[in-house]
């Protein structure tokens, strides 16, 4: 596997981080370093590891210490988690739980409401 091989496989998982997670930053570590817990660990750190190679992959003489078995294998890892990530899906379910948040807030506002008009014997 040469340079230009572990280049495109880190700006495949680079694309895919900014496509699906929405993602912004200047490379793939910034990314990593914004993603948080929207990667599992096994993929944050295979992510990580293509990070590094792709960094190493820059200086002749530092290719030769890339483990190009681990960095297909973190390459696989990331993808096949990234490309069943539904981007839609994902904001369909924050704007759900923001809703679902705000209704249990006013349902709570109400029952307490309802529970002071009783007690103070309004109701």
């Amino acid at each position: 596997m040469s340079a230009v091989a572990i280049q495109q496989m880190a700006d495949r998982v680079e694309d895919l981080l900014e496509e699906r997670l929405n993602l912004t930053g200047r490379g793939l570590s910034a990314k990593l370093r914004r993603s948080g817990r929207l990667l599992p660990r096994k993929v944050r750190d295979g992510a990580q590891l293509l990070a590094v190679a792709a960094e190493k992959s820059k200086n002749p003489k530092m290719l030769g210490q890339i483990n190009m078995g681990e960095v297909a294998d973190a390459y696989d890892a990331c993808v096949k988690h990234l490309m069943t990530v539904d981007p839609a899906g994902r904001r369909r379910d924050t704007i759900a739980s923001m809703i679902g948040s705000v209704g249990f807030g006013v349902l709570a506002l109400l029952l307490a409401l309802i529970a002071f008009l009783a007690w103070r014997g309004y109701l």
